[in-house]
C-alpha cells in the first residue's frame, strides 16, 4: 500500500514512542540449523538459547542464520524444524512475537519521520520459498505488525502480458518502497530464476545472465539505502504433503489448492537445485541469504520478525530536527485563544 502523509502509528510527529525489542536468546553454537545440532527432548526444538526469552542479548540472529556469501548450499544438510536461538517453545515463542510488535513499530515511525526529512533509506524484506512454507502467512502475522500506511506490500504471481514486454526487473522497481517506507515481496524476481529454469523458460544461458543481473541489481539497491532482507523459508516434503492435506481436508481452504501444487510437487527436486544455485550466486555481502527453517510456523514468524527488528535497529533511524522555532510556536499557541 502507497504511504500517506501522515506518520505511522497514529502519533503525533515529534513524540518518542517507547522503543521495545523483542527477546532474543543468545544462540550457543554456529551451524545455521544444520542438521546434527542438539534437539530438546522436551518439544523437539534446537537447543542454544537461555533458559528464559526475557535475558536480552546483543542480536545475533542475522549472523546465526545468514548463508555464507558464495559457499556452495545443500538443502538437505538444514533441518526444517529446528529452531536456531530459540530453545523456550511454542509458547515463549508466540509471546515474544507479541512482544516485539511495539519496538518494530516504533522503528517503523522513525524510519518514516526521516523519510520525511530527505534520509533515502528504506527496508524490504523479499520471501522466497517452496509452496504453502509461508510466505502469505509471514506477511499477515508480521507485516501486520506494521502501521499499513508505511508499508507496501506486493505478491507477484506469473508475469501478465504487460509485464512480459519489459526486462524481468521493470515489475520490481515499480513496486520498490520509497524512502521512509518498508516494503515486503511475498516471491520476487527470485522466480525468473527458480521457475523459469525449472519449468524450461529461459535457456539456461539466460538464467547465469539473470544471476549476475540480480546481484547488479540488489548493489544497486544498497547504494540507493534500501536495506534488503531475503528470507528463504525451508520447508521440508513431508510438512508441504501434510499441508497441502490439510487444505483439501478443510472446505475453507479450497481456495489455497490449486492442481498445479501436484504438478510442483513431483518437481522438488529440480526446485531444490534451482534455490541452491540461486542461494549460492545470490547472497552477497551486502544482499545476503537468510535460511529461515519453516516447519513450525510460529519459530518462522519469531525468526523472520527479529531479522527485521535487528536490521532497523542498526538501521537505527532518527526523528528529524524541527525547522521551525519551537518556542515560538508555543508561545503563540498559549496566547491564542
Amino acid at each position: 500500500m502507497r504511504a500517506t502523509g501522515r506518520p505511522p502509528c497514529g502519533r503525533a510527529p515529534g513524540t518518542r514512542p517507547r522503543v521495545a525489542g523483542p527477546r532474543v536468546p543468545t544462540h550457543h553454537r554456529e551451524g545455521h540449523g544444520r542438521k546434527g545440532c542438539a534437539v530438546s527432548e522436551k518439544d523437539g526444538t534446537q537447543g542454544g538459547g537461555p533458559k528464559n526469552h526475557k535475558g536480552r542479548e546483543p542480536a545475533r540472529l542475522r549472523t546465526l542464520l545468514r548463508l555464507p556469501d558464495g559457499d556452495a548450499v545443500d538443502l538437505t544438510s538444514y533441518d526444517t524444524r529446528s529452531t536456531p536461538a530459540w530453545e523456550d517453545g511454542k509458547a515463549a515463542g508466540l509471546a515474544a512475537i507479541a512482544d516485539m510488535r511495539a519496538g518494530l513499530a516504533g522503528l517503523q515511525e522513525r524510519l518514516w519521520a526521516a523519510g520525511t526529512a530527505g534520509d533515502r533509506r528504506r527496508v524490504l524484506l523479499i520471501l522466497q520459498g517452496m509452496d504453502t512454507s509461508g510466505k502469505g502467512g509471514t506477511v499477515k502475522h508480521v507485516a501486520g505488525m506494521f502501521d499499513p500506511a508505511g508499508c507496501r506490500i506486493r505478491a507477484f504471481k506469473a508475469p501478465t502480458h504487460e509485464e512480459r514486454k519489459h526486462s524481468f526487473l521493470w515489475r520490481i522497481r515499480r513496486a520498490l518502497p520509497e524512502a521512509g517506507e518498508i516494503g515486503v515481496f511475498d516471491r520476487s524476481h527470485y522466480e525468473d530464476v527458480l521457475a523459469a529454469r525449472v519449468r524450461g523458460l529461459a535457456p539456461h544461458k539466460e538464467i547465469a545472465r539473470r544471476y549476475r543481473e540480480i546481484n547488479r541489481f540488489e548493489e544497486s539497491l544498497a547504494d540507493d539505502g534500501v536495506t534488503v532482507v531475503k528470507c528463504f523459508l525451508h520447508l521440508s516434503h513431508d510438512e508441504q504433503r501434510r499441508r497441502l492435506l490439510r487444505r483439501l481436508d478443510d472446505p475453507a481452504k479450497h481456495w489455497k489448492f490449486s492442481t498445479g501444487d501436484i504438478e510442483d510437487r513431483a518437481l522438488w527436486p529440480e526446485y531444490r537445485t534451482a534455490y541452491e544455485s540461486a542461494l549460492e550466486r545470490c547472497s552477497t555481502p551486502r544482499s545476503p541469504w537468510f535460511m529461515v527453517p519453516a516447519d513450525r510456523k510460529w519459530y518462522r514468524n519469531w525468526a523472520v520478525g527479529t531479522l527485521l527488528l535487528e536490521h532497523l535497529e542498526a538501521l537505527d533511524p532518527r526523528y528529524p530536527e524541527a525547522d521551525f522555532d519551537v518556542a515560538e510556536c508555543r508561545r503563540l499557541l498559549l496566547k491564542s485563544v
